[in-house]
């Protein structure tokens, strides 16, 4: 998967981070937790990339679990 085609969740703490990958891999979405990128800011130093094409699956996932998370960006 080429980095254009990615995005990554940012989060508050570590624990959302882990959680918010729970809930993608239970919905079926293919996540990895990585280091947040530099040019990114955030409060956890964790953040979840993803496919784009799975965007709109991850956030409604997210909903569904009531999960806070701080913003989804382009990687």
């Amino acid at each position: 998967m080429s980095v254009n085609n990615m995005y990554v969740a940012l989060f508050y703490s570590t624990s959302h981070a882990i959680r918010a990958e729970k809930i993608a891999k239970t919905a079926g979405l293919e996540v990895k937790l990585i280091p947040t990128p530099r040019h990114l800011s955030s409060d956890c130093g964790t953040a979840l990339r993803f496919n784009a094409r799975d965007k709109d699956a991850i956030i409604s996932a997210f909903e569904r679990a009531n999960l806070d998370y701080d913003r989804i960006a382009p990687l």
